[in-house]
């Protein structure tokens, strides 16, 4: 009988999700109620973030490499990705081909 070593994939305790591939898991940024005049924006009328923080990371592909680290601010397009709901939040599940820059 011989032993093997495993290793313990670290994910955060909030999901138990771990990306396959290029893809990363996304929260979406809160969008904002007050416009920079000081209206209030209800709810229906807000538009979809398209910014959002990254949780997990895949371990890519031997084509494409993960440049993108967890807790960076990503912007993406508006109908990209996958929504996952965890808990009482949508999480979404995006190819880092779907990246479209990265806030420095």
């Amino acid at each position: 009988m011989t032993k093997t070593k495993t290793t313990a994939i670290k994910s955060p305790a909030k999901f138990a999700y771990i990306p396959v591939g290029a893809r990363l898991i996304v929260r979406r940024v809160e969008a904002q109620d007050i416009s920079k005049g000081g209206i209030f924006i209800p709810p229906t009328a807000q538009e979809t973030p398209s910014e959002g923080e990254v949780l997990a990371v895949g371990c890519g592909t031997k084509d494409e490499k993960m440049t993108i680290k967890v807790g960076s601010f990503v912007m993406f397009g508006k109908y990209d990705g996958v929504e996952l709901p965890v808990g009482g939040e949508k999480m979404l599940v995006l190819n880092q081909s779907d990246v479209l820059c990265v806030k420095a």
